[in-house]
Formats: structure tokens, sequence, C-alpha cells
């Protein structure tokens, strides 16, 4: 069985997308890293050290209940206008 070869240019093209996947793999870490870096980074640390409470969770350990009450209000039309 006789195996041919590939024209030049679809051998060119080929190595060319080979080296081109590889630097859109480096691009992609390098905006990934500085996105982190730059961005999430400061916050997290903000954050840590103002003592945020995102998710209202501290009250939790002095054993506080969980629940949320109800906004029990009766429908009508006002407030359907500003929901919306």
């Amino acid at each position: 069985m006789a195996t041919e070869r590939l024209p030049i240019h679809k051998r060119l093209f080929q190595g060319w997308m080979l080296i081109t996947a590889r630097f859109g793999l480096v691009q992609t870490l390098v905006i990934l890293a500085l996105f982190y870096l730059f961005l999430l980074g400061p916050i997290a640390i903000g954050s840590a050290l103002g003592r945020a409470d995102f998710l209202n969770k501290r009250g939790l350990r002095q054993g506080e209940t969980a629940w949320n009450p109800a906004d029990s209000a009766k429908p009508d039309l006002e407030r359907a206008k500003l929901a919306s």
C-alpha cells in the first residue's frame, strides 16, 4: 500500500495550526492569571480584611436561625408595577 504525501501547503497549514493552538493556550492562561491577580485577588483580600459576610452566615454561629421573614404584603396594582 502506497502512502501519498500531502502537498506542501497542507503540511505547512497543519504545522501552523499546531503552533497557533499552543499560542492560544498560553494566551488563555495569561489572560486568566491576570484576571485573577488584578481583579479577583484584591477583591478577595479586601473582603477578608473587612470581614465581609456576603452570605449572612455570621449570625448562625451564635445559634440563631437562618429563617428570614417573608414579605407578606397583600398584592395590589402599585406593587405589581414596581415588581416588573
